[in-house]
């Protein structure tokens, strides 16, 4: 019988030695088959395994003609082999202690044949985890990160740190490695942990941190990574900054202010200093600083600092503001005719536009009242904005009456018809004036009369009659601050009658007037003319007269004589 002995550990490599291997995967099933031959005349086939001191143990046995099957009693592989016809040996459940030297014999009678066939098992490790992680990391301290445990790996492996995906190499009192290998007597798998202390630095925050384990199994070399773990970072602040938290870019009046301090370390700093404008010392208080209902004295500049004073920022604040003026303002009674002087001043943080309305339509100039007249009554309003603050605003009122005593012309005409007359009573004044119509002598009130819309103080009242004779009409206009009368006569039918008309506009006024302007031009002509014909006539009189002096002496005393005749005569009659 050949035999072959081989003082080695199993961590010789069996390649180097020619022999033949089988790797098996932890757990499963090792198949090793007999790589010898069958000779003529086989009497039975043996498997058996090397003891480290190199002495054999049989644990299988196969009679070529009577063709049963013996297991030795060897309790590691009771209820694990099994043997086939063409001697190939299986073994269930791969343990790491199967890692041996197994050997394949068959025997004749004449020669005893054997070859050998090195197991080798591997077993993937768990995925690493990192565990003991510090529940924060503080700058310029070197500390315990935490520790990377790979469990139940065969062979053992390697563990690498990595930090943002980059190997972390030990550098000392900076970064420091520690790796521990343990085998389970039981099992003899390994668990590997690697330790790492770490220096980290302010731009380690939001770091990620991993390890990855480097085993070798059945095809070669693999690896497994941890998860990520990204550690909280502590580092001193080194920066204060102050912030204006509003709704809107500028702030007015009325607004509320609330300022934001915040510091740039980690954790970061949960109470301040305040410094506002008017007062003397910092205010202690939480990373936020509120002021409700700012008025236009909180302009300034506001710092907050650490609570030990050191580090301070700044920053200014302007709170806007917007007033006016409206002289006179709410309800003004002033009479027709009056001066009213209006003035609507403005006081501003910045340049103000400011536009009038008067009854709801914008005026293109501000109102000015010299005299008034009753279409300068209304509701006028004062309007001022900032354009570049939202809602900023101001608007006052004036609601101006002018009040008048009632004035009342009166105007006639025969219609064209000539079966009636109409007459018109112009009436103006403020509060608008009742107006009646009556009949002089008769007293009789007319009651059948027509009114025109009452507009800026003016309004006219009409009637039509056809009197049979002539009569006296009075119209009667009356308001809270006097009663007016006026009366016109009107002929009867018979006599036409021509005013001027009632809807007569300042066009027709200027063409009548145009008219009598001509007219009183024509006759002064006339009168020049006349005037000049009788100077001449005059001349002509002076120059017959001196000529027929004498003859005017005779003729003289010839009428003195007729009348003399004449005056006789009328005596005796």
């Amino acid at each position: 019988m050949k035999t072959l002995k081989i003082v080695s550990s199993l961590s010789v490599s069996p390649l180097a030695l020619g022999l033949y291997t089988v790797n098996a995967v932890y757990g499963d099933t090792i198949t090793m088959p007999c790589r010898l031959e069958v000779p003529d005349g086989l009497m039975f086939g043996k498997w058996k395994y090397e003891m480290p001191n190199g002495s054999p143990v049989f644990i299988a046995f196969r009679s070529s003609t009577k063709k049963n099957v013996q297991y030795d009693d060897v309790p590691d592989y009771k209820d694990r082999l099994s043997l086939s016809e063409n001697y190939t040996l299986s073994i269930k459940n791969a343990r790491i202690s199967d890692e041996k030297r197994f050997v394949c014999m068959l025997v004749t009678e004449d020669d005893v044949s054997e070859e050998p066939t090195i197991v080798k098992v591997f077993k993937q490790p768990s995925q690493p985890e990192i565990l003991h992680q510090a529940d924060f990391l503080e700058t310029e301290k070197l500390q315990m990160l935490g520790e990377c445990v790979a469990r139940e790996s065969y062979p053992a492996g390697n563990v690498t740190w990595y930090k943002n995906g980059k190997v972390l190499q030990p550098v000392e009192e900076v970064v420091v490695i520690n790796l521990q290998k343990i085998v389970d007597k039981s099992t003899g798998l390994f668990t590997m942990t690697s330790s790492l202390q770490y220096m980290p630095t302010k731009e380690d925050a939001n770091a990620k941190f991993s390890c990855i384990v480097t085993y070798y199994g059945p095809s070669g070399q693999k690896t497994i990574q941890s998860e990520p773990v990204v550690f909280d970072v502590h580092y001193p602040t080194e920066k204060v900054t102050i912030q204006v938290l509003s709704q809107s870019s500028t702030i007015k009046e009325g607004d509320n202010i609330t300022l934001k301090c915040s510091g740039n370390g980690n954790p970061p700093p949960q109470e301040f200093l305040f410094y506002i404008p008017g007062e003397t010392e910092g205010i202690r208080s939480s990373d936020t600083y509120v002021m409700t209902d700012v008025r236009r004295n909180a302009t300034g500049e506001y710092k907050c600092s650490l609570t030990d004073k050191s580090m301070m920022d700044s920053t200014t604040i302007t709170v806007h503001y917007l007033d006016l003026q409206l002289t006179p303002s709410g309800e003004v009674t002033k009479q027709i005719g009056e001066a009213l002087p209006v003035s609507c001043t403005i006081s501003s943080s910045r340049n103000a536009t400011v536009f009038w309305i008067k009854d709801n339509t914008r005026m293109q100039t501000s109102p000015s009242f010299s005299s008034l007249q009753y279409q300068d009554a209304g509701n006028y309003i004062c309007e001022t904005t900032l354009q570049e603050v939202e809602g900023l605003k101001k608007r006052k009122t004036l609601k101006l009456i002018v009040e008048g005593k009632p004035q009342i012309k009166m105007t006639k005409k025969t219609n064209t018809n000539k079966m009636s007359k109409t007459i018109v009573c112009h009436v103006e004044g403020f509060p608008k004036p009742a107006v009646q119509w009556t009949v002089t002598g008769s007293g009789s009130i007319i009651n059948k009369t027509e009114e025109t819309k009452y507009v800026n103080g003016k309004f006219s009242s009409k009637i039509v009659i056809a009197p049979e004779e002539n009569v006296t009409l009075t119209c009667i206009a009356e308001n809270q601050l006097e009663r007016t009368v006026t009366s016109l006569n009107v002929s009867a039918i018979s006599i036409p009658e021509y005013d001027e008309p009632e809807d007569r506009n300042d066009d027709n006024s200027e063409k009548v007037n145009d008219q009598a302007k001509l007219i009183v031009g024509i006759v002064v002509g006339l009168l020049l003319a006349a005037l000049v014909a009788g100077v001449v006539y005059w001349l002509y009189v002076k120059k017959s007269k001196t000529a027929s002096k004498h003859v005017d002496k005779d003729l003289g005393n010839i009428e003195e004589n007729k009348k003399l005749e004449e005056n006789n005569h009328k005596s005796e009659t």
